[in-house]
């Protein structure tokens, strides 16, 4: 970790309007978050994990308190700026992929490449670099039906890569994967987080992936209720040679 601060969160609140009823989603939320921290945010259905999780991504606003990220404070900023931030310093990384399935491997990364205004050829290259981060480098011409699940997750994973973001969040990336492919999305992120230095954010409600995460953030009824340090948290790599070498012994 560097040292410097990623993620300042101070009394954060948010409210939603039902109607005539209002529903308090979070209710001072307080936590700050280092560059380089691998962070898993953990509770039931309705603690307020994907409401926090938006507010992270600046998806949405808070209704009262203060967000900064980067030291930049963006509670208050609008659509747009909103907009310039996630595409510029956020990658975003989803349970159900979220890839387009009528577009090959190389024109699903280049999304956000795409939005940002990058030219063909630094398009080009920095989607290579990103597939080969998360070994698919001879997959550009596939597309999303041809591949499975780990594979279309780690599609995914290099979209959120190639923008070359300082913050990556992922919102119960191993949902839908079976428990060798987990360990192995695991391991991708893992890498990123030590070899790039990006900080990660992850909700899951899968305590054995939280265990990957060098900290656990617990929340109930739209508050923080543990914020603790994971001892002895798990290598994803380390779990993937123990899983192949029992493989192979049986």
């Amino acid at each position: 970790m560097s040292g410097k601060t990623a993620i300042v969160m101070e009394n954060i609140k948010k409210i939603y309007n039902m109607g005539e009823t209002q529903v308090l989603a979070l209710n001072g939320i307080d936590f700050t978050i280092q560059e380089g921290e691998m962070v898993a945010i953990m509770g039931s259905s309705g603690s307020g994990k994907s409401t926090l999780l938006n507010l992270i991504g600046c998806l949405d606003r808070p209704t009262g308190g203060t967000y900064y990220l980067d030291g930049e404070n963006v509670s208050q900023l609008d659509k747009d700026q909103l907009a310039i931030i996630r595409n510029k310093r956020i990658g975003f990384v989803f349970q159900g992929f979220n890839l387009l399935g009528r577009m090959s491997v190389l024109a699903n990364v280049q999304l956000p490449l795409v939005y940002a205004g990058a030219g063909k050829k630094e398009m080009e290259d920095r989607v290579k670099e990103a597939l080969a981060w998360v070994g698919l480098s001879g997959y550009l011409h596939h597309y999303p039906t041809q591949m499975s699940g780990g594979q279309q997750q780690r599609v995914a994973i290099a979209r959120a890569l190639v923008n070359n973001p300082s913050l990556i969040l992922a919102d119960e990336p191993t949902g839908a994967l079976d428990s060798k492919t987990s360990i192995e999305i695991i391991s991708v992120i893992q890498k990123l987080n030590i070899e790039k230095g990006i900080t990660v954010v992850m909700v899951t409600h899968e305590k054995d992936i939280s265990l990957y995460c060098r900290r656990l953030i617990n929340l109930k009824d739209g508050r923080v209720t543990g914020d603790t340090t994971v001892l002895n948290h798990r290598d994803a790599s380390g779990d993937l040679t123990a899983l192949s070498e029992e493989r192979e012994a049986v």
